[in-house]
């Protein structure tokens, strides 16, 4: 059981978000307000403007990062997600321990609980609480993570029982495989495949995944597998998850959603550098954290990473520089540690420049291009934004469709389509 005390807090905002306010105050919260927010005895301080959300009370709530957010309890077996959002919101964490691995470099507490953890190159930090029996995250950066430095244990607080706060996982990281998967082997993403995809904010649980295996012609799925813009947790996505994935026909493709355009500072929370050379050293230690990401995930080498840029000014030469050079770090660096290089960006601005500089020598050119252009056609054809011979030998991905709900095998998904032509 979770609780909530506020000392002051926007009530409408809680209220839309499911949080459950006990105590909270009449009227609008000013800048230095706080409310103190529990979980199995698990107690932080966070600004009163955040919200809270049980996921406990609200099981199908996405653990979005579009805004300032406390997320206690585990998450739902199928989240309701949009497929595209803009992430890098301060946000926390908390669940129980269910028993599964915490994610790599979580600091381990055996007493007490306020912790100082440096957030990761993907903006996330990870502790295991003992004393409380939680795991808990935070994104966004080093507001979120200054959170977890205010912790304290309460009279609730029980040690970790082995009991398991989220049901399901097995089924989640099984379905719509035939035979064992070994669960030492390296995947190479996407592989070889020509037609339809989809991606979603998260990853889908196994079950929805063969559903739809079963029951619709898509074999590829996008996942976002970090970076410090990513919009959703990914509580499903292990190596286990890849490995059952690609052994029942599918084709993953891993993207990674770090700091955008530095002329969109008003549209995201995170953007690179406007110097070109420190953009450039920004976009290969954008590619080791991706690489470190992929491998963690069973992704193995030649497997292509995805970098997804979104739409920006480039008119503004500045702005299309860094870009470009962020862009040819990320490229270079995946290269070195024997990956493959993609870029997702819209066709008329990130796409366009890259093959605006097809032949430069100023620029890196990536392996593949994912162009995402809502025209609503099935093909891999980019004229006039990108001509022929240009990344022509299937190395092409279409988002030809943007984000919007579908049910296959009884399991709705929110998800952008593709068409490809890759290997």
């Amino acid at each position: 059981m979770s609780a909530v005390v506020a000392t002051a807090a926007a009530v409408g905002a809680a209220a839309s978000a499911g949080a459950v306010p006990e105590g909270t105050a009449d009227g609008g919260a000013g800048p230095g307000d706080t409310r103190q927010v529990s979980h199995r005895g698990y107690d932080v301080t966070v600004p009163a403007s955040w919200r809270v959300v049980d996921l406990a009370e609200r099981p199908s709530a996405c653990i979005l990062f579009d805004t300032p957010t406390v997320y206690v309890g585990p998450a739902g077996s199928q989240q309701d997600c949009p497929a595209h959002a803009v992430g890098g919101a301060p946000s926390v964490w908390i669940r129980a321990l269910d028993g599964t691995e915490p994610p790599a470099g979580a600091r381990v507490l055996g007493k007490g609980a306020a912790a100082s953890v440096a957030p990761d190159e993907d903006g996330e930090s990870h502790v295991v609480v003992r004393g409380a029996g939680v795991l808990v995250s935070s994104f966004g950066g080093d507001k979120a993570a200054d959170v977890l430095e205010s912790a304290k244990l309460t009279a609730d607080a029980r040690p970790a029982d082995g009991r398991s706060e989220a049901g399901g996982t097995a089924a989640d990281t099984a379905g719509d495989t035939a035979g064992d998967v070994d669960a030492s082997a390296a995947v190479e993403a996407p592989g070889t495949f020509r037609g339809r995809g989809f991606d979603a904010c998260t990853a889908p649980g196994g079950k929805a995944m063969s559903a739809w295996r079963k029951t619709t012609n898509f074999r590829s799925v996008g996942i976002y597998i970090g970076g410090i813009s990513r919009a959703c947790a990914q509580p499903k996505l292990t190596a286990d998850w890849v490995r059952h994935r690609v052994a029942g026909g599918w084709h993953p493709l891993p993207i990674y959603v770090g700091p955008q355009a530095p002329c969109e500072a008003d549209r995201f929370a995170h953007t690179m550098s406007s110097d070109a050379s420190t953009a450039r050293g920004q976009g290969r230690r954008a590619a080791g954290a991706a690489v470190n990401k992929a491998k963690s995930l069973a992704i193995g080498p030649r497997s292509v990473l995805y970098y997804d840029i979104e739409g920006y000014n480039n008119d503004n030469s500045t702005c299309r520089r860094a870009v470009l050079s962020f862009l040819s770090g990320w490229t270079n660096q995946l290269h070195r540690a024997g990956y493959r290089s993609g870029v997702y960006s819209s066709i008329s601005s990130g796409i366009s420049d890259l093959s605006d500089t097809y032949r430069s020598d100023k620029f890196a050119r990536p392996n593949h291009i994912w162009a995402a252009w809502w025209n609503g056609e099935r093909n891999t054809a980019f004229r006039p934004y990108v001509p022929d011979g240009q990344w022509d030998n299937r190395q092409r991905v279409h988002q030809y469709r943007g984000g919007h709900s579908e049910t296959h095998g009884g399991h709705t998904i929110n998800i952008d389509s593709n068409y490809m032509s890759v290997h």
